[in-house]
């Protein structure tokens, strides 16, 4: 099996959301749809491994956030089975919600980033459960449900490669930086940690999480992102306690992250990319989540002990 890394040139950067190209005996698997926005890019990615997306059967997708999982339904109404963990088959089938839920976000930004999202076929649609093995395009694929970022998670492993998604975090090329992708509404850092301890008993070579390339030293990578999680919360914690206000909290948070990243090594002019692949501003929005819907279950706890 070859792994060719196809850089989707997302908002004009490169190197910030990757689909991966499988070459399989029997054909191509993509693992990542990526966004609609950067379909063409992909196909033109794909045109240069000599394939049109009628070759393509197979779509895998980590969990249906945009970046990950926009254009799934596009391929699915080209004809590829689009492979997904069950909690987010409704959405790819019916996306509607998701749309208004990323359009309270992103607001009048949802076309020029993401583009559309088109409902896909029910009959394309794979559910996998966990731990199941698929057999694509001669491919024997396991998922594992590795939540913590989003319920809907899975890592794919393939032969001896992890294609982690979010799960691993994000580390551009070029930088030691591991950064945290903590979104609302399912950033949960016990969950997370458990998720971090099933992808550290992998025996595979490398992990190939979709931010952005192949990591070969992929357990320090689960160290570090260990590492910065408990920072970011404990920040942000200290932060809220201290009522600073959402947008304070924001700007706080861009520079304290700043700071941390150049610390490691990496080139200033790097942190855009990462702005790109993984906004501050979301990350600050589910931390907070977490830690308010933390204190309402001990407070409820407390009142029924």
């Amino acid at each position: 099996m070859k792994i060719h890394t196809l850089d989707l040139h997302f908002q004009g950067h490169p190197q910030a959301i990757a689909s991966y190209l499988l070459e399989a005996p029997d054909g191509p698997v993509v693992i990542e749809s990526g966004p609609m926005s950067t379909l063409k890019a992909l196909k033109e990615r794909l045109a240069e491994h000599g394939l049109q997306p009628a070759d393509v059967r197979h779509v895998f997708v980590t969990h249906i956030h945009l970046d990950h999982a926009g254009a799934a339904g596009w391929w699915a109404n080209q004809g590829a089975r689009v492979y997904v963990h069950p909690a987010g088959a409704p959405h790819l089938l019916d996306p509607s919600k998701l749309w208004q839920s990323a359009g309270r976000i992103y607001g009048d930004e949802m076309e020029i980033l993401w583009g559309e999202i088109i409902p896909a076929p029910a009959e394309q649609i794979v559910v996998v459960e966990d731990n199941e093995v698929v057999d694509a395009a001669g491919l024997q694929i396991t998922a594992l449900a590795t939540p913590g970022h989003a319920s809907h998670h899975h890592t794919y492993v393939v032969e001896d490669a992890a294609f982690t998604g979010d799960a691993a975090g994000v580390r551009l090329p070029g930088s030691p930086w591991v950064a945290l992708p903590a979104p609302p509404p399912e950033f949960k850092m016990e969950v997370w940690e458990e998720t971090l301890k099933r992808l550290g008993a992998q025996t595979v070579d490398a992990f190939y999480p979709t931010h952005f390339g192949r990591v070969e030293d992929w357990k320090h990578q689960l160290d570090q992102l260990w590492a910065t999680m408990g920072a970011a919360t404990a920040f942000i914690r200290r932060l809220m306690e201290a009522g600073v206000s959402r947008e304070e909290i924001i700007r706080r948070y861009a520079a304290w992250n700043r700071e941390q990243a150049e610390a490691t090594g990496m080139p200033p002019h790097v942190f855009d990319v990462y702005e790109a692949a993984n906004p501050l501003f979301m990350s600050v929005d589910g931390i907070v989540r977490y830690w308010r819907k933390k204190a309402e279950r001990e407070e409820r706890e407390q009142e029924q002990a």
